[in-house]
């Protein structure tokens, strides 16, 4: 808390950075009533929202449920939600930082609960991964660097699978690893309402419990959203919308999701829940998250297109001879792929997680139904297309070490075939450096032409008659290498 950011980034603040990150607020109030309508309710000012929290303007006696939407927690907002509501400071802990390993010396690492423990805890934490795409390096520097802005811990990982041709030169998309969290905490006996005080004091004890039991229960809600980089755009104008096409004879034309921040699309979708869902929220607050579950299921559909485009990109290079010279060949190619067969593991793990302990986790904050069920298909889609994408880069890494090695063959074969021209080369004139050494014995320069006769009448024989042994004698190696083969692996005649 005295650091007011993640951690590691407490060595490059100064005083006045840490002031602005610990005050920094962006909190919208989203209160749903009795008859669906959803209200909206902004705060940039810490201030104000500590006003709303504890003052008896916000008292309301007929409110379904109530949910806070943070983007990028601070300071003194986990202050002012967590003493206002009693939260488990493990639930901000949670939403702080996203790393996948730590170092050995880390203090701030996060070991991870047993599941007997966390079934009991009224949070959820959902990972997922956004894309992002940048025209240049410059841009994709400023992203890494606004997003090391952020009070929470995340990061612009570079893909850096650039394709020459298909891609605008220096361009690459951005891996955002990004994470959201929902806590929920039901009515204390004698409230009604979420941040109301009972109104049932006027009441015997005996009627107050049975008023409390023959109205639904009511909740509140608190979504922790991760703040959106502005620099760059979503890739192919980032994930389809989840609402349906409004009719040609729709008068006014509905509004659409804004899609400039996480924050605000986040809001319209939760939003526009129907009355039925509204009704419902008191038998699963889950539905709260639920449109939030869907655009991090959109989410995740966008990366694996992306996913199976740059896989389908780096088939493409091994079949093309050409594309593997432009791309720098085969060994940039294995470096390419090799960092999509580390990250799939990985994703396959956060699906998985948000699959077992979020869509498919039963009696959640003491919810009688499952409402978020609905999205148990999706995401086993989701995580049957990354056990795909894994399989089919493993086949794709086989077949490009398969093609090296042809590669590796060939080379061997032409360096065998030159290293073969230069001993025969060296034969050639073995004999005749030998003869050479014997005349020059002669210091007689008169019968050098004498010489000549005899150093030729000598020479070119025994040079004919060297090549020809060393040939026959690797022909005849040869033919006693196969009759020994042969001899060892056909089969014994019987007796």
């Amino acid at each position: 808390m005295r650091v007011t950011t993640a951690p590691p980034k407490q060595k490059f603040l100064i005083d006045q950075d840490r002031r602005e990150k610990a005050s920094r607020t962006r909190v919208a109030m989203l209160t749903f009533e009795s008859n669906a309508a959803v209200h909206r309710m902004d705060f940039s000012d810490i201030s104000n929202l500590s006003t709303a929290l504890n003052g008896p303007q916000n008292t309301h006696h007929d409110v379904f449920a109530r949910l806070f939407v943070v983007e990028d927690l601070s300071r003194d907002v986990i202050e002012a939600l967590g003493a206002r509501f009693d939260i488990d400071p493990l639930f901000f802990r949670g939403h702080i930082s996203d790393y996948m390993w730590h170092n050995t010396r880390d203090p701030w690492v996060e070991l991870p609960d047993l599941d007997i423990m966390a079934r009991r805890r009224s949070y959820l934490h959902v990972r997922y991964v956004q894309t992002r795409y940048f025209r240049s390096v410059d841009s994709l520097r400023s992203a890494q660097w606004e997003s090391g802005g952020f009070n929470v811990l995340r990061r612009v990982d570079k893909d850096g699978n650039w394709v020459p041709g298909l891609d605008i030169p220096n361009s690459d998309v951005g891996l955002v690893r990004s994470r959201t969290s929902l806590w929920i905490r039901p009515n204390k006996l004698g409230e009604n309402g979420v941040l109301g005080k009972s109104h049932l004091r006027h009441f015997s004890h005996r009627e107050s419990l049975l008023h409390l039991r023959s109205r639904p229960e009511s909740y509140l809600g608190i979504l922790l959203v991760d703040p959106t980089i502005s620099e760059g755009f979503p890739i192919w104008g980032g994930y389809r919308s989840l609402v349906d096409c409004p009719s040609m004879a729709a008068v006014p034309v509905p509004r659409g999701p804004p899609k400039t921040s996480t924050f605000e699309d986040v809001i319209y979708y939760t939003s526009a829940l129907t009355p039925d869902e509204i009704t419902k929220i008191s038998k699963d607050p889950r539905l709260l998250f639920k449109k939030t579950l869907m655009v991090v299921c959109a989410e995740w559909y966008t990366l694996v297109k992306y996913a199976t485009t740059r896989i389908a990109q780096l088939e493409w290079e091994i079949e093309n001879p050409d594309l593997q010279d432009d791309n720098g060949g085969l060994q940039f190619t294995i470096k390419k792929l090799h960092s999509w067969r580390r990250r799939f593991p990985i994703f396959r793990t956060i699906v998985s997680e948000v699959l077992e302990k979020t869509i498919k986790r039963e009696n959640f904050a003491s919810s009688p139904e499952n409402h978020v069920r609905d999205l148990q298909r999706d995401f086993e889609i989701l995580l049957s297309d990354l056990e795909n994408l894994q399989l089919r880069a493993d086949r794709i890494m086989a077949v490009v070490t398969a093609v090296m090695s042809i590669e590796e063959s060939k080379k061997a074969f032409e360096q065998n075939r030159s290293l073969a021209r230069l001993t025969w080369l060296a034969i050639t004139f073995a004999p005749l450096s030998f003869i050479t050494g014997l005349f020059s014995v002669n210091s007689d320069l008169s019968t050098l032409v004498t010489t000549f006769k005899t150093y030729f009448a000598v020479a070119l024989p025994l040079t004919a008659m060297v090549l020809f042994l060393t040939r026959f004698a690797n022909v005849g190696l040869g033919i006693r290498w196969k009759e020994l083969l042969l001899s060892k692996w056909s089969p014994k005649a019987s007796g």
